[in-house]
């Protein structure tokens, strides 16, 4: 097995959807990404900053989940990073209502000395020079995932660039794809963007699953229909902490095993999805997990005659 580093937010969230609201709760990109990769028991590492007002059972329950925190910055006298948004009828769309930076305004991300030689990073959500600089203390790493979004498309496109130009996989959604790369195909938007840098293009697509290009190569994973959806939010940081979870605990990081990665990654966003906030993949087990596998297997699984 792998060591992970996981780069990302731990932070506050207050979510509003249709099925209800909530005050403030964990959220964080980080945090749902080593939710995750816990289920393959990595050997975890989150690097990231709170506040002072950040609770220590919610560090303990990382720990608990096998995360190291030794990363995990606590700034006693500063806030927690905190976000607030209301998702629209489709629950695809959403409004931010507030953004708080607070200690991530400063944040200067240090990696733990043991960690420094894992083969996996997982770059959440972050300006681009937060993460660059975390690359910049790896050790030579087997597979640095990134994920971005449009925001920093919008302010930072040539700091992006060059942390692009760093990564092996890039995982973004449709709409960050056709922005990134000038293409409204799909096809045409991986191609596009492999020549920025990256070996792997990985296109999230919400409740119609996800895609991964490699070369010439393309494979598409689904998401799983479900009856009710009561919160969208870190469900594609589930996602990058499932298929980076996989990766770690196998080692492989052939084309075939990333097809693997992706469903799993597929899987465990169809759990985040259930709950508000964290609390499902708080309390998720590994038969339940098993059971969803299978289920995954037959939806797209089929014989066909080919003359």
């Amino acid at each position: 097995m792998s060591k992970l580093v996981i780069v990302g937010t731990v932070a506050f969230d207050a979510i509003e959807t249709p099925f209800g609201k909530t005050d403030k709760i964990l959220g964080g990109a980080a945090t749902y990404i080593g939710l995750a990769a816990s289920q393959f028991n990595t050997d975890g590492a989150i690097v990231s900053v709170v506040g002072g007002d950040f609770p220590q059972e919610d560090i303990t329950m990382l720990q608990n989940k096998g995360m190291n925190v030794e990363g995990l910055e606590i700034v006693e006298n500063g806030k927690t990073f905190f976000w607030s948004g209301r998702y629209h009828n489709d629950m695809n769309s959403r409004d931010t209502l507030a953004t708080e930076l607070n200690v991530l305004e400063t944040f200067s991300p240090v990696v733990p000395n043991n960690y420094r030689d894992a083969e996996v990073v997982m770059l959440g959500n972050l300006h681009p020079m937060v993460q660059m600089s975390v690359i910049e203390q790896m050790n030579d790493p087997k597979m640095v995932v990134l994920d971005t979004m449009n925001f920093w498309m919008d302010i930072a496109l040539d700091d992006l660039k060059k942390v692009i130009a760093k990564v092996d996989v890039i995982t973004i959604n449709d709409e960050e794809a056709r922005q990134l790369s000038g293409e409204y195909s799909l096809v045409n938007a991986a191609k596009k963007i492999f020549t920025m840098g990256p070996k792997y293009v990985v296109i999230k697509k919400g409740e119609h699953g996800a895609l991964i290009f490699h070369k010439n190569e393309m494979f598409f994973a689904p998401a799983l229909p479900l009856a009710e959806v009561f919160d969208p939010t870190g469900a594609g940081d589930t996602f990058a902490g499932g298929f980076t979870g996989y990766l770690a605990k196998t080692g492989d990081y052939s084309f075939d095993n990333m097809k693997r990665a992706i469903i799993h990654g597929s899987c465990l966003a169809s759990f985040c999805v259930e709950k508000f906030g964290t609390e499902r993949m708080e309390n998720l087990n590994r038969e339940e997990v098993n059971k969803r596998l299978h289920q995954f297997k037959s939806l797209t699984q089929y014989d066909i005659q080919l003359s």
